[in-house]
C-alpha cells in the first residue's frame, strides 16, 4: 500500500474525528483508501456495462476453450 499524504487541514480533522469518535487515525486513513476502491470498482463496471467484451458459454468454459479475450 502507498503512503497517503493529506494537507494539513485534513489531516486535523481526521485528528478531530479520530478524537470525538474514539477511532484512531488510521481506521479513517483505510476507510478514504476503501472508498478509493469502490469508486474504481464501480467505473470499472460501468465501462464493462457499456463496453462488455466477449462472451463465453459455459460450455467453451468447462471444455477449457482458450478464454483470450481478442
Amino acid at each position: 500500500m502507498y503512503p497517503v499524504q493529506f494537507s494539513q487541514e485534513i489531516e486535523s480533522r481526521l485528528d478531530h474525528l479520530a478524537k470525538v469518535t474514539g477511532r484512531t487515525k488510521a481506521y479513517y486513513h483505510q476507510a478514504i483508501l476503501q472508498y478509493l476502491e469502490d469508486l474504481e470498482d464501480t467505473y470499472l463496471a460501468h465501462e464493462r456495462l457499456e463496453n462488455p467484451g466477449r462472451r463465453w458459454t459455459m460450455e467453451e468454459i468447462t471444455k477449457g476453450a482458450d478464454l483470450v479475450d481478442d
